[in-house]
């Protein structure tokens, strides 16, 4: 059931840009866009929020960056982004920012003969690949890493986002933290000049998953959910502890154990290389943008009424496709202190 379905929205989202959920984009009474590392929860939560409530919901997967866009030209109820917008940005805006579900993105690669969890890279290694100074999937410091494996003279083809996206600000937040180099002269962001001379763009997490199940011997990084569903093999990584890890909702959930989502203004917190011997370093939260003021208080009221269903109804469904939910100490929280700002 859960694999038909990803194919089902997998092939919604190749199909156009502004993607709607399943037959609801003309009647949808609720209009959101942004980030595409959310898109297969969110399309998930509609469907059953569609079924059980009636109302539907127009969520268009361009990006964090587009998403952004989106919601300060005031043509969604909601915007969403991977890249949470500054304490400041929101205040000049007159937005409020919360998180609403949380995920992981994943290093994957196509290499003949190598399947999900047959290799191993540390964060240092990996900032190294994604320079293009580790050129060759046989290079000596991969190989050691994984010892006992024939890894091919082939070269790495990079494959990253050709959009602006909160899945490479989260990728670069993780390399910056892990390698200085790439601190110094990469950085982190939405959009990044990628150094390695063999760099191929895609949009969105669906073009990148794309890519890689298209080039071999590439190397790149998605949403986890967007390499399960299209069946691309995942590295194991190594995490703050020295534990090499693999993604899943069990290891997303440990990096995000210890959150205080209230210490950083607008709630815009980075989780990416916890401690933990259970805790996967790429792990991050999808936020969402909603304006204090709304221009059409009654859609933006059917906003929150959709994300507190979801809140109470979806943790199943987000479990089910390797997300995390919220805790329902936080949702409440969010309740009380970013909702309350909101003039319904």
């Amino acid at each position: 059931m859960k694999r038909n379905f990803l194919k089902t929205i997998a092939a919604a989202a190749v199909a156009t840009a502004t993607v709607g959920f399943s037959g609801l984009a003309m009647a949808a009474d609720i209009t959101g866009a942004g980030a595409t590392f959310p898109f297969p929860i969110y399309a998930k939560w509609a469907e059953a929020y569609k079924k059980d409530t009636g109302t539907g919901l127009n969520y268009q997967s361009i990006g964090s960056s587009g998403g952004i866009r989106q919601i300060r030209a005031k043509t969604v109820a909601f915007g969403a982004t991977d890249a949470p917008v500054k304490g400041e940005d929101l205040d000049k805006d007159g937005m409020v920012q919360f998180p609403a579900i949380i995920g992981g993105t994943v290093p994957v690669f196509n290499l003949e003969g190598f399947g999900k969890g047959e290799l191993r890279v540390t964060g240092p290694v990996l900032a190294e690949m994604f320079m293009g100074k580790i050129s060759k999937w046989n290079d000596p410091k991969l190989a050691a890493l994984n010892p006992g494996k024939k890894l091919p003279d082939q070269t790495i083809t990079i494959v990253h986002r050709a959009d602006g996206s909160g899945t490479t600000f989260n990728w670069t937040d993780y390399l910056s933290t892990v390698s200085k180099e790439w601190a110094d002269t990469v950085g982190k962001g939405a959009a990044v000049k990628w150094p390695a001379p063999t760099s191929v763009g895609g949009k969105g997490n669906e073009g990148v998953a794309a890519n890689v199940s298209r080039v071999k011997g590439s190397l790149g990084y998605v949403e986890y959910a967007y390499a399960k569903r299209n069946n691309i093999p995942v590295m194991q990584l190594q995490n703050k502890n020295g534990k090499f890890v693999m993604p899943g909702d069990d290891t997303f959930a440990a990096a995000a154990a210890g959150a205080d989502w209230f210490s950083v203004p607008g709630m815009g917190l980075s989780i990416v290389n916890q401690p933990g011997d259970n805790a996967y370093p790429v792990a991050t939260a999808s936020f969402i943008l909603m304006y204090k003021e709304p221009t059409n208080k009654a859609e933006s009221a059917e906003v929150l009424k959709f994300f507190d269903w979801a809140f109470k109804n979806g943790k199943q469904m987000a479990l089910d496709l390797d997300y995390v939910p919220l805790p329902d100490k936080l949702t409440a929280d969010i309740r009380s202190k970013v909702w309350s700002q909101i003039n319904k």
